[in-house]
């Protein structure tokens, strides 16, 4: 039987029981100590976003109970991926990841900077013929960084709904890690997407766990724009369907109607249901539901023009534009609307019912903190100060354009090709 472990948290306690978690779920049986691990980390937002992004406590909280039951800090390291809409360097730096990679000392690993990269099918061989729609979309293949054949990988996602896929945490953290370029083609075949995905994980890593944060939880419109919430949980698994289908069930959702969980759920790769789920830990806390209300009651204008792209009216006269040259036409549309209006005009409304919450304040005092073993005795006096907000949110927005410019696969592709075939 699957099985996910769920506590009840707070800053006081929060290192011991990100170390208690990881052990009732069993991570020591699935995460090999000979082996390198990869820490896949999430930023779904290089500006501060409660909920959107892998919290500075979730990673190191993750590092101490590894470097606690004797793994080599050696063989870990952080990992990233790039997305031309997201500058992940930024992203490291603002939601304070950096900070704990430095403190403890760890290799910071962005893959696609001085990576190797290797085509699927030299890595997986013959399971690319059992994929439910990667071979369609790329009839040439794809790369996956070579790096990953072999290493342990714990995904670190949050808590929280997306307006692609319903919600997103475990599955969905390994897409910018393993499909290098022009990841928007699989949009229309996202939840097939994420099921291809997870078969390659099983295939080429050596342990594949999953450590959630839910100390805050985005609802509406995610991963992005949404309304973030407390709600003080942590969640951890080797099964990485049986973790979104518990996180789903605690947002307010039945996760088999979620289409990723149930195929991936039909297909044996986890399981989705959570009456066949074993939850240990805090049971009271697995049975709570949030009522959120979803992506998709209070979508932004953003998010409802990409459903009408992928999905809807907009499919025939735009789609075909985003598998040429012309295709950063939507990149820029993505960082304007994001980061130079929505961001400037709406985050710090957005989030303030949590930013004078004992995380908010956690965050904004992370570097002045001094822990013990628990976790914080103290988490300062202030809540968060946005710093990244109205003109000077949009001024750093026009330097993200040039990089998704700049990073684009379609101006880029000489490149890229030198540095997955060396």
């Amino acid at each position: 039987m699957s099985q996910v472990a769920i506590l009840k948290t707070s800053p006081r306690t929060v290192f011991a029981d990100y170390h208690r978690l990881m052990n009732l779920a069993g991570y020591q049986q699935v995460i090999d100590r000979r082996a390198d691990t990869a820490l896949k980390v999430n930023i779904s937002w290089h500006f501060f976003f409660p909920g959107s992004s892998t919290t500075p406590w979730q990673m190191d909280g993750v590092i101490r109970a590894l470097k606690q039951d004797g793994y080599d800090p050696n063989l870990i390291h952080a990992c990233h991926n790039r997305t031309v809409v997201i500058d992940a360097h930024l992203g490291e730096r603002e939601n304070k990841q950096l900070n704990v990679v430095e403190h403890h000392n760890l290799r910071n690993i962005h893959l696609y900077e001085g990576e190797e990269w290797i085509h699927i099918r030299d890595a997986v061989g013959d399971l690319t013929k059992e994929f439910l729609c990667l071979n369609e979309v790329y009839p040439g293949g794809f790369h996956i960084p070579k790096r990953f054949i072999g290493e342990n990988i714990i995904h670190l996602p949050t808590v929280k709904t997306h307006i692609f896929t319903t919600t997103t945490g475990a599955m969905k953290n390994a897409f910018g890690g393993l499909l290098n370029e022009k990841r928007h083609w699989t949009h229309p075949v996202i939840h097939e997407t994420l099921v291809d995905l997870l078969m390659i994980q099983k295939k080429i890593h050596r342990g594949v766990f999953a450590v959630m944060d839910g100390t805050f939880a985005g609802d509406g419109p995610g991963p992005r724009c949404m309304t973030p919430q407390v709600k003080n949980v942590l969640l951890a698994s080797a099964d990485q369907v049986a973790i979104d289908a518990v996180a789903a069930k605690l947002m307010g959702m039945d996760p088999l109607s979620i289409k990723f969980i149930r195929l991936a759920h039909e297909r044996g790769l986890g399981c989705g249901d959570p009456r066949e789920i074993e939850i240990v830990g805090d049971v009271d806390a697995a049975n709570e539901n949030w009522n959120f209300a979803g992506p998709f009651q209070k979508m932004t204008f953003a998010s409802r023009m990409q459903h009408k792209i992928y999905w809807g009216p907009l499919k025939k006269p735009l789609e075909w534009s985003l598998k040429t040259v012309l295709a950063p036409w939507s990149y820029i549309a993505s960082v304007v609307y994001h980061d130079s209006i929505w961001y400037p005009l709406n985050a710090k409304r957005q989030m303030a019912c949590v930013l004078n919450s004992e995380w908010g304040k956690l965050f904004r005092n992370w570097e002045t903190l001094t822990p013990d073993d628990q976790g914080f005795a103290s988490v300062g006096g202030d809540g968060v100060e946005l710093k990244r907000v109205g003109l000077q949110a949009f001024l750093r927005s026009l330097g993200i354009i040039g990089t998704a410019i700049k990073e684009a696969p379609e101006f880029s592709t000489r490149h890229r090709k030198t540095t997955t075939t060396n």
